[in-house]
């Protein structure tokens, strides 16, 4: 089976030749794999085989696609958020919103005149189309983009004092997200429709789930529906405790649940798959706080073999992936035994390797 083919079959519940993989690596990771196949980092997601390739059009565009070589490099984006590499991933350091007056948060502008920019990261990926599965992500598409624009604890007081601020607020992210997911599904022949918003810390969510479902949930399910109305598979992530509300993405239209953090009190994905599965995919899953930096390459074998077993059980509807970034702490056995209990051998990943170097 080709990349598209095994993906778009685990996600019809459909028999396939192995399951999906998509993997995201901390960039010390990246590096390390790098030198030990003697390829290029960029190609390493191809070596390993990896199904999906995914790229920013919104605001994780700033976060994830801009790579700065030396730890303190820093960029402001086009919402005006500046951005610095601290351990290799860019973080916030100065939100614009933070200091500003009400007045100025009410004339503030999203960056419309930037979306052919941004949606040009998509050329890169869709020559691989045929083969391969391709995802386009507008996140982060209301509360997450509220923050980052104002800080957590400004976005959180809105909420509670100033509803009329908040809303507009809010508005504004969803309108933003939702022109991206309108313009990228006409455009360009992708396969899912990339959603997010963290609203979820690792014990419980940042708001009550009846909030959630007043306020934010409707600017997600309007994107959710431009995918939709596409025939397109819609992927939604949102780490940390998301249980409560797990019905309510369902009802909206989400096929995909990303990234299943375990060790989150309700998240036990095997748990998820029993109670959901039937209406829900996932991807996700293997522990990256304890397993992965931690665990013997048995452990790692072993726990990913259960988790296949259970997660793919009834006809799929499930991607292998981890609960979040592979940490760089991980050893290089840990992370060919998850891929080898995929059923991706170390000698095939040798081999891609060899064919990528062969190549001029």
């Amino acid at each position: 089976m080709t990349s598209k083919e095994r993906v778009h079959a685990a996600l019809k519940r459909e028999p396939v030749d192995r399951v999906p993989i998509y993997m995201w690596y901390h960039p010390e990771t990246t590096q390390e794999l790098a030198e030990l196949l003697e390829i290029p980092p960029e190609r390493v997601v191809a070596a390993m085989g990896d199904d999906i390739r995914q790229k920013w059009v919104g605001g994780n565009y700033a976060m994830e696609g801009i790579v700065h070589e030396q730890e303190g490099g820093s960029h402001v984006d086009y919402w005006g958020i500046e951005w610095e590499r601290i351990d290799r991933f860019n973080q916030i350091t100065k939100y614009p919103l933070q200091n500003a007056s009400r007045e100025e948060i009410l004339r503030y502008k999203y960056p419309y005149d930037k979306i052919e920019v941004l949606i040009k990261q998509m050329e890169p990926v869709l020559k691989q189309a045929d083969d391969l599965f391709i995802g386009c992500d507008v996140s982060p598409c209301a509360f997450e983009m509220v923050y980052r624009l104002c800080s957590m604890d400004r976005a959180l007081l809105n909420l509670a004092a100033d509803t009329e601020l908040s809303t507009k607020m809010l508005n504004d992210a969803g309108t933003f997200a939702l022109t991206l997911a309108e313009i990228v599904c006409e455009r360009f022949p992708i396969d899912w429709l990339w959603t997010g918003d963290d609203v979820a810390g690792q014990q419980r969510m940042m708001m009550n789930p009846q909030s959630w479902r007043e306020i934010i949930s409707p600017h997600l399910a309007g994107v959710v529906k431009v995918g939709k109305e596409k025939g397109l598979w819609v992927a939604h992530h949102c780490c940390g405790a998301t249980r409560p509300v797990i019905p309510d993405l369902i009802e909206i239209g989400v096929d995909v649940l990303n990234p299943v953090q375990g060790n989150c009190p309700g998240m036990d994905p095997v748990e998820l798959k029993e109670e959901y599965g039937a209406d829900l995919a996932f991807m996700g899953g293997i522990d990256t706080q304890e397993l992965l930096p931690n665990g013997s390459v048995n452990d790692v074998r072993r726990e990913t073999e259960h988790l296949l077993d259970k997660m793919t059980a009834g006809g799929g509807g499930y991607i292998l992936a981890a609960s979040h970034t592979i940490p760089h702490e991980t050893s290089i056995g840990n992370v060919f035994a998850m891929y080898e209990a995929a059923g991706v051998s170390r000698e095939e990943i040798f081999d891609r390797a060899s064919e990528i170097r062969s190549i001029k």
